[in-house]
């Protein structure tokens, strides 16, 4: 089980560090080409692969960017991916103005080694780190041959496919191309929310939905329009029943609900032959194609005809899905 540690001074002393360093939103096909020379190089040397991430997102401190930029990723959704590809450690460092600051120099030794005392260190052959960005792969190798790590360089053109990814991803997801998002992560895309309490005209129609309010405000949803998805229940707060892993499959609809004249966005999902009282239960959403656009209908029977159609389609969708 990989251990993940928020607190600088109460980090373990590890066998072999083998460390990586980023943010790693996504944890996509590239991050992964990545992490597996991690994991690789920990191997070879008998040492525990590491990655370094930050919260709160850079960005957010240090960044200025026009737009808001969703993350692919919580950071618990992070852990929850790295953990499955086998990384041992995962250390989320507080990103503060003080930290941004430091000189270069001071990055590697107060923090890098100080911390870590790593046997290598793997980055991009454009990586900075330090104030103003001033510190580069040159550097690093040659505090390495001080302090005692080895650096590699990860190829650019890994590099190029990292950042192609990131920004594919994105523009997929808002253009309803849920396939393309899907084969650039190397898994359905998810989010995680709670049940929250909506209108309930979803029961009165025969199509009864859970309302989910998302954990993480920055966390990038896909665009209006109703997609097929698949579900995990998380077990409810304080509850001595333990859930299923089953996965539940259903269908989603996040829009403003024009039909029934609705003002504000809402992530509303049917689960198929499901009736059990699931609020304030933590649902781990993924979703695997799209359906349609949100429409506006002339009336509920209308809307009840589109719904039955739905489900069919969403069906047929999920048939062809093998779930992890």
């Amino acid at each position: 089980m990989m251990q993940v540690h928020r607190d600088l001074s109460q980090l373990p002393l590890f066998k072999q560090a083998v460390v990586t360093i980023g943010t790693f939103d996504g944890v996509h096909i590239g991050h992964q080409q990545i992490l597996k020379q991690l994991m690789e190089k920990a191997a070879a040397v008998g040492g525990e692969a590491i990655v370094i991430t930050f919260y709160p997102h850079p960005r957010s401190v240090v960044g200025t960017y026009g737009g808001e930029v969703g993350l692919l990723n919580s950071l618990e959704e992070k852990c929850y991916l790295l953990e499955k590809l086998g990384i041992h450690h995962l250390v989320v460092v507080p990103f503060t103005r003080d930290f941004a600051d430091q000189s270069a120099e001071e990055y590697c030794t107060t923090f890098l080694h100080h911390y870590f005392h790593p046997h290598t260190i793997i980055i991009g052959y454009d990586h900075r780190f330090g104030k103003n960005r001033s510190g580069d792969y040159r550097l690093l190798e040659q505090m390495g041959t001080r302090l005692g790590f080895q650096v590699t360089e990860i190829a650019e053109e890994v590099l190029a496919a990292v950042k192609v990814s990131s920004t594919s991803i994105r523009k997929a997801l808002a253009t309803y191309e849920i396939k393309t998002a899907n084969q650039l992560l190397g898994y359905p895309y998810f989010f995680e929310g709670v049940v929250v309490k909506g209108n309930q005209l979803g029961r009165t129609i025969g199509y009864p939905t859970a309302n989910i309010q998302v954990n993480t405000p920055d966390k990038l949803i896909p665009a209006d329009g109703v997609y097929s998805v698949s579900l995990l229940i998380k077990p409810l707060k304080d509850s001595k029943q333990p859930r299923t892993k089953t996965l539940l499959l259903g269908m989603m609809n996040i829009g403003i609900r024009p039909t029934v004249s609705g003002k504000s966005r809402v992530i509303e999902v049917h689960i198929f032959n499901f009736s059990e009282d699931i609020y304030g239960a933590t649902l781990q959403v993924h979703v695997h194609g799209f359906l349609r656009k949100e429409t506006k209908f002339s009336g509920l029977d209308a809307l009840i005809n589109q719904l039955e159609v739905d489900a069919i389609d969403a069906k047929k969708q999920l048939v062809v899905h093998n779930f992890t």
